[in-house]
């Protein structure tokens, strides 16, 4: 028998069709009405979003998307299409390659349709999130996992996991950020993450009373918060330090994009940005290895905002280390993941046996 033919999905969080009020305004409205992104009773959420959010976000946010957006799209899209095009050409023969954002367009079920029109029925769904979160990972494999049940006859799936420690995302992003560091004579490198509510993280913990319960609670990963999106922030960054041979005292962490008043976890990049110039830094890398495309958390938030606010606190410069995007060695990197986790899905006893199982993102 013809085994089915294989799919990739490559799954990113999303980005308005342009750079206008109005579009920002739809991008907001389905992102925002997700559950798993503001997880507060229905009815809070929806008042929330059409009397507060969306009447006075949708026309800065539109601003600050203006102020990056390519003659291509937004960063976001441009990269990500690289991206897919180059993990095409490489797994050509092997795997039909489509780009899905979770909100927005190119969307979901269209991807999925595309690749079900190629004859796929073996799908693989890759979330370009290097760490897991209920509110980027879990949406995007929840999502995918209910498009791709509609049909009567549901096809093998299978998740490729988050990657915040395999070798090959790392090796990646220190292989991209190490000259960038050097010829911007850094004396500090900030690594700074996207930001999420503390609930969120407080929800993954095993033990009930681990996590964000000591200043020590992300030192190192074990049973209880190995699913922490925070603690895996910081494994990241750890790990990273140590590629680029930084200083104890030469590099930190700290997380962006807060929304609303409720607490996320700290510290802020806006506090924290301050601090360095106050401690004497002069010359600050920033690092973002939560995304793995330039964005507008990356570039407007940290290249442009926060370059500002830096400079205005007595820094002298603010350099953004770009996020891995197409670059060869994030290509190769993707390749591996998914091999990694092909081999893995036909060793286990799901696929010597019964149908498969997606794996949990991580």
């Amino acid at each position: 028998m013809t085994p089915p033919r294989k799919g990739l999905l490559l799954v990113n969080l999303g980005t308005p069709d342009a750079p206008e009020t109005g579009a920002v305004r739809r991008y907001l409205r389905e992102f925002l009405s997700d559950p798993r992104v503001v997880d507060i009773h229905p009815v809070g959420r929806w008042f929330l979003l059409n009397f507060i959010i969306l009447p006075f976000r949708s026309p800065r946010s539109a601003h600050a998307y203006r102020t990056v957006w390519m003659e291509q799209g937004s960063p976001l899209m441009v990269y990500s299409r690289a991206l897919a095009a180059a993990v095409a050409e490489r797994l050509s023969g092997q795997y039909e390659v489509e780009l899905a954002m979770r909100y927005g367009n190119p969307s979901l079920p269209d991807a999925v349709a595309r690749l079900r029109a190629r004859g796929v029925a073996d799908f693989a769904v890759l979330p370009l999130y290097p760490q897991e979160a209920p509110s980027s990972s879990g949406s995007s494999l929840a999502r995918a996992y209910e498009v791709l049940a509609e049909p009567w006859d549901v096809p093998n799936v299978r998740a490729v996991p988050a990657f915040h420690g395999h070798p090959a995302f790392l090796d990646a992003f220190a292989q991209v950020a190490r000259p960038v560091i050097s010829e911007a004579r850094a004396d500090h490198v900030l690594f700074s993450f996207h930001g999420v509510p503390e609930r969120h993280v407080r929800r993954t913990d095993a033990s009930g009373s681990h996590c964000l319960a000591s200043a020590g609670c992300c030192d190192a990963l074990t049973d209880a918060n190995r699913h922490c999106y925070r603690a895996q922030c910081y494994a990241t960054a750890r790990e990273l330090a140590k590629r680029l041979e930084l200083a104890p005292e030469g590099w930190s962490v700290s997380f962006q994009s807060r929304l609303g008043r409720t607490p996320w976890v700290r510290p802020f990049t806006d506090v924290v940005l301050p601090e360095l110039a106050a401690r004497g830094v002069k010359r600050l890398a920033v690092m973002c290895p939560s995304f793995v495309a330039d964005c507008l958390e990356t570039v407007e938030e940290v290249a442009i905002r926060g370059r500002e606010q830096f400079l205005a606190s007595g820094g002298e410069s603010l350099t953004l280390v770009p996020s891995l995007n197409a670059h060869p060695a994030w290509v190769d990197a993707v390749v591996r993941l998914v091999g990694e986790s092909e081999a893995v899905a036909t060793s286990s006893p799901a696929a010597a046996g019964g149908p498969p199982v997606p794996s949990r993102a991580g």
